[in-house]
């Protein structure tokens, strides 16, 4: 199993594996403000994780977005599970290249805390606890191209973004490495999430798809998930 967290939204996030993981990527939050007064909701999930994500249009050319998260997958059967939650707030701007077409950029940053409970390693470890928590800081920029009509929508974003661990906490024993020192060691990344945001429905309410990658340039082979997908709804008013 596996836990992280990150946002739009909102979050880190977290996911379930057999082994322990410290960071999924959330929903990135896409809004396509493209006028002052303008307001975006979005709701987003799947089966490990929900996402709420909010901007707003503060002026012709400047756009703020908040979001939150909480990753609570299903627990394995040996009881090995975790939690996650993320709060993330951006200032971005955008400009219309064309009546169809939006460029904006987002710059970044949230907080948020990550657990991994493994109750199934205290057989091996009995003189452990299985758990290992942290906090997380996350800080980056988004920059994003859409094209949107009335009905339809297609953005392409992609979150570049440094993560850090701090107050990392616990005594998890898994694979025979001490975790705690495993993300002491590897306590910040780089990492870049392309992502691709569709949008169908009404002029206003529309069903949202997103997938994302999370490739870490620090160290490769990262424990984290490395992918994303989400459903949801948005919602678009003035």
């Amino acid at each position: 199993m596996t836990i992280t967290k990150g946002a739009g939204a909102l979050m880190l996030l977290l996911s379930v594996a057999c082994s322990p993981k410290y960071y999924v990527p959330n929903t990135q939050n896409v809004p396509m403000i493209s006028a002052k007064g303008q307001a975006n909701v979005t709701v987003a999930a799947n089966g490990n994780q929900g996402e709420f994500q909010a901007a707003y249009g503060v002026s012709n050319a400047v756009a703020f977005q908040v979001n939150a998260g909480i990753v609570r997958p299903r627990e394995e059967d040996n009881g090995d599970g975790g939690k996650g939650s993320l709060f993330e707030a951006g200032l971005g701007y955008y400009r219309n290249v064309s009546p169809n077409v939006l460029f904006d950029m987002y710059v970044l940053g949230g907080f948020g805390k990550m657990e991994n409970d493994f109750p199934s390693t205290l057989t091996a470890s009995p003189n452990t606890t299985g758990i290992i928590k942290a906090d997380i800081v996350r800080f980056g920029v988004q920059p994003g191209l859409s094209l949107h009509r009335q009905r339809f929508s297609l953005s392409g974003s992609a979150r570049i973004s440094s993560l850090r661990y701090s107050n990392i906490q616990g005594n998890l024993i898994f694979g025979g490495v001490n975790q705690v020192t495993y993300l002491t060691d590897h306590k910040t990344s780089t990492l870049i999430e392309p992502a691709v945001t569709l949008r169908l429905g009404g002029e206003k309410f529309k069903l949202q798809i997103q997938i994302a990658r999370s490739i870490n340039l620090t160290t490769s082979d990262f424990k984290q998930d490395k992918s994303l997908a989400t459903v949801g709804f948005n919602y678009r008013f003035r």
